[in-house]
């Protein structure tokens, strides 16, 4: 059985954004960011600080995620975009709101420290030599770390701390996946393990003028190798840790709808049956008109629910070649049952919704088709 993770947000607008530009003015877009990797960008709203978006993403994604952010950044012509704000959502906090999350959120600072991301290959082990313990670790790669240069990349080197004591790492240079293969040991005094320490991995980027860049940590309790003999495995890096200021309102807010859906996906012969109706439906509608699978699902299916119908019967015809004759079935279906021309394909029908997912589907690929090469152009000119 398979599990599919969605995320569907919009992007309404922002307000009271702060200038960042000398004409008392910002040029703002947002990048969408899951788990820290840029997924989607908006457009840039010039020389507005309450732009209106309203830009609709839809996310699949199959191995799921831990954190959704929203970066407010100020475009410029010249030099690097300046960073006005985020908002941060986990999971856990998207996911405990079955119908999704909407309203106005305050922006926060961004701090570079907080902004990690990837995941370190490590195996630590407490060794006992002559009666007196030594630490183990065994750092091996790290995968998906976050740029920090210039180039794009960055230039990893890993430390362990314990109890004031640390090992580094070798740097390798340019590059977000590194392999070190090196193993490190740290000296453990008699009781240093008894309390509730910690051992640190940290991996920085190195930098050859200024201070080196933070990129993320993995904190292990001692007391998991006092009762584990040997910890091997894939870590996910955390943040430092600092407490984000409240700005109070003083970066602005966006308006945002966010959903996470997460669905169980059965083999696909568990499906044929009601394939079968559904086909069956549009194919010979004379025939079964009041107790097709389609009006069954036209009655049952709540307000709430009926966007989510549509785009799934939408998709299913599609994929049986059939979507012409699903449309003119619904449509046909609500002009006969309609007594009162003024409600004709009110918008929350499931005619509709069909109607407005299948423009969805079919109008973006046309959009791609038509207007891409037209925007290049006029990006290319610039």
């Amino acid at each position: 059985m398979a599990r599919n993770t969605s995320l569907h947000f919009r992007i309404v607008e922002g307000r009271n954004l702060p200038a960042k530009d000398v004409s008392g003015t910002s040029d703002p877009y947002c990048l969408v960011k899951v788990d820290n990797e840029v997924v989607a960008r908006t457009a840039t709203v010039w020389k507005n600080l309450n732009p209106f978006w309203g830009e609709e993403f839809t996310l699949h994604l199959p191995m799921g995620f831990h954190s959704l952010s929203f970066q407010v950044m100020d475009e410029d012509t010249i030099g690097h975009d300046d960073v006005i704000g985020k908002i941060s959502l986990t999971k856990d906090a998207i996911g405990s709101h079955a119908k999704g999350l909407e309203g106005w959120m305050d922006l926060t600072p961004v701090d570079p420290d907080e902004e990690v991301q990837g995941e370190i290959h490590l195996s630590l082990e407490l060794l006992q030599e002559a009666n007196k313990p030594r630490l183990r670790c065994q750092v091996i790669e790290a995968r998906d770390l976050a740029p920090r240069d210039a180039s794009g990349t960055s230039d990893p080197f890993t430390r362990v701390v314990f109890n004031n004591q640390s090992a580094e790492t070798s740097v390798i240079k340019r590059t977000r996946f590194p392999h070190w293969g090196e193993t490190l040991f740290l000296d453990v005094e008699a009781g240093q393990l008894e309390g509730a320490g910690l051992v640190t991995v940290e991996v920085w980027d190195w930098d050859m003028v200024g201070k080196n860049d933070f990129l993320g940590k993995v904190e292990i309790p001692s007391l998991c190798l006092r009762q584990a003999s040997l910890l091997d495995g894939w870590f996910r890096l955390q943040p430092l840790g600092n407490i984000e200021a409240d700005a109070g309102g003083r970066l602005g807010a966006l308006r945002l709808k966010v959903r996470l859906v997460e669905d169980q996906i059965l083999p696909s012969v568990y499906y044929q049956p009601l394939i079968h109706l559904l086909v069956e439906a549009v194919i010979s509608p004379t025939e079964v008109e009041e107790g097709s699978a389609l009006t069954l699902l036209e009655e049952v299916t709540t307000v709430d629910s009926r966007q989510d119908v549509a785009m799934t019967l939408v998709r299913i015809y599609l994929g049986q070649g059939l979507v012409g004759p699903f449309l003119d079935y619904l449509n046909t279906r609500e002009v006969h049952h309609t007594a009162d021309p003024n409600t004709l394909f009110r918008s929350n029908s499931l005619s509709s919704k069909a109607m407005e997912q299948f423009m969805k589907a079919v109008g973006m690929l046309y959009l791609h088709e038509v207007l891409k090469p037209i925007i290049n152009r006029v990006f290319e000119d610039r």
